[in-house]
């Protein structure tokens, strides 16, 4: 047969007959087939085994930042991410500055979870941002104002109390009145974490909120960014000290343990963000270097709030 130029036929080689191989045995085609199977199987075993460690440790949180809101009456807990919690401790800082009870910062906490997801969005429907999803352009403030969370916090309460007698009213219907919401009902989904989260960041809770940091090291802190934010949230009724690398705050007596526990609750959900490595009161320490292990006995009882920032 000529050769045309194309792939010779199988068995002819330009013009010349070629052998056909002759195939394995049996056995040799069933063990090599054996070892491809078994190899294949441990592959799929490996990669099974990184997919589930690796779903574990997004769930439980393992491994990154988180925070968790712990419950001791029910056994369970709440997690959000750090930024979440900073939001959430700021709404409450400015609630506890207005001298408002904590039904009315689990209100808020309430719907700033159903608008934003405690994230402050510089975006959403039509004009809102926010915390609140608050809008420009039907007077809540300028698009900058907004945007602060102290200031967001602020204008929310404001019209909060206005509201007559929403401390008894159910939770969606207080915050409807404020926001206007097309979506009324979607609020009261939120209230069960709002309320736990709502009890530690007033101090009613003690160590109920921690924070961890994924193993990540505290990033370097600056005592005078810490105290001017703690006195802007709180206002100037919380006078924090610094010396060095330390901000003590010293408490009233007659409430002293659940303002300390509101102010070491806020600093914990800071931690990441303003790099507070240790923080100390009545008998318990969190730090960043053991944040995985939460709040700790610490063996030396303080009487007011000791914060050391990483240098």
């Amino acid at each position: 047969m000529a050769h045309t130029g194309s792939r010779p036929p199988r068995g002819l080689h330009y013009g010349r007959a070629v052998p056909e191989p002759t195939p394995p045995p049996a056995a040799a085609r069933s063990s090599r087939a054996g070892r491809v199977l078994a190899r294949a199987a441990a592959v799929v075993v490996v990669l099974t085994g990184l997919v589930v460690y690796g779903a574990v440790h997004w769930e439980t949180g393992v491994g990154r930042p988180q925070c968790t809101v712990a419950d001791e009456a029910g056994g369970g807990s709440y997690r959000l991410q750090p930024e979440q919690a900073a939001n959430a401790a700021t709404i409450g800082a400015v609630g506890s500055a207005r001298g408002l009870p904590e039904r009315a910062v689990t209100i808020a906490l309430a719907t700033a979870m159903q608008e934003s997801s405690l994230r402050n969005l510089d975006y959403g429907d039509r004009d809102s941002l926010g915390l609140f999803q608050q809008r420009p352009s039907m007077g809540w403030g300028t698009a900058e104002e907004i945007m602060d969370p102290v200031y967001s916090s602020s204008r929310f309460y404001e019209e909060l109390e206005l509201v007559p007698g929403y401390l008894d009213m159910p939770l969606t219907v207080a915050a409807q009145t404020v926001q206007r919401s097309a979506f009324p009902d979607e609020y009261a989904k939120h209230e069960t974490r709002a309320a736990l989260l709502a009890a530690a960041l007033t101090g009613r809770a003690p160590a109920a909120l921690s924070c961890s940091t994924g193993g990540s090291p505290a990033k370097p802190g600056d005592t005078a960014e810490i105290t001017a934010r703690m006195t802007r949230e709180f206002g100037a009724s919380v006078v924090p000290a610094a010396a060095g690398t330390e901000i003590t705050v010293d408490l009233p007596a007659g409430e002293a343990r659940q303002r300390g526990w509101e102010l070491a609750h806020w600093a914990v959900a800071h931690a990441a963000e303003l790099g507070i490595a240790r923080i100390s009161f009545e008998d318990r320490v969190w730090e960043a270097s053991r944040s995985a292990e939460g709040w700790r006995p610490s063996g030396e009882p303080r009487p007011g709030l000791l914060l050391s920032v990483a240098g």
